[in-house]
């Protein structure tokens, strides 16, 4: 059965759809990067890459938000809502899906940023910077961010726009 009711054979349409998987995985990684450098640049008294180094635990929590990340950015791409349309470049190349995507990442990066410094403000008796104190700590800091971005990345993909 190579076809299904359609004048394209299946495995074409299914290395059309792989093809935009993996494009729009990329696009997120680059935002994801992107999202990183950010909030490393909001706390840079944080020395994450020296302090997640000293601790297996800390380097341990690293690894596994990184890979919640990439199943998350994963995930959002996969499941991306995107209408087949008769150009399969135009399918591909979809800058439409590609905009929502990166406005929808920087809308909530900026939230997420602001509600940050609220709760910042309103709680001065935690001092947040106390953890560069330990790896440990920090490295809890980052899985949560990582964990972040892959969420906020993942509903991105999949809004319904």
């Amino acid at each position: 059965m190579n076809e299904l009711g359609l004048a394209v054979p299946y495995w074409v349409i299914v290395l059309i759809w792989l093809a935009k998987v993996v494009l729009l995985a990329l696009i997120s990684t680059f935002l994801a990067w992107l999202g990183i450098r950010i909030l490393d640049a909001l706390s840079p008294h944080i020395h994450k890459r020296q302090r997640i180094g000293e601790s297996p635990i800390a380097t341990g929590l690293f690894i596994a938000g990184f890979f919640i990340l990439v199943g998350l950015v994963i995930h959002g791409s996969v499941t991306a809502l995107t209408a087949v349309v008769t150009p399969i470049l135009g399918y591909i190349f979809d800058f439409r899906t590609w905009g929502v995507l990166a406005i929808s990442f920087l809308i909530s990066l900026l939230i997420s940023i602001a509600l940050f410094r609220i709760v910042d403000k309103l709680t001065p008796k935690i001092p947040f910077l106390n953890i560069n104190q330990s790896p440990e700590a920090v490295g809890v800091y980052v899985f949560g961010y990582l964990v972040f971005l892959g969420l906020i990345l993942n509903a991105a993909l999949t809004a319904p726009l």
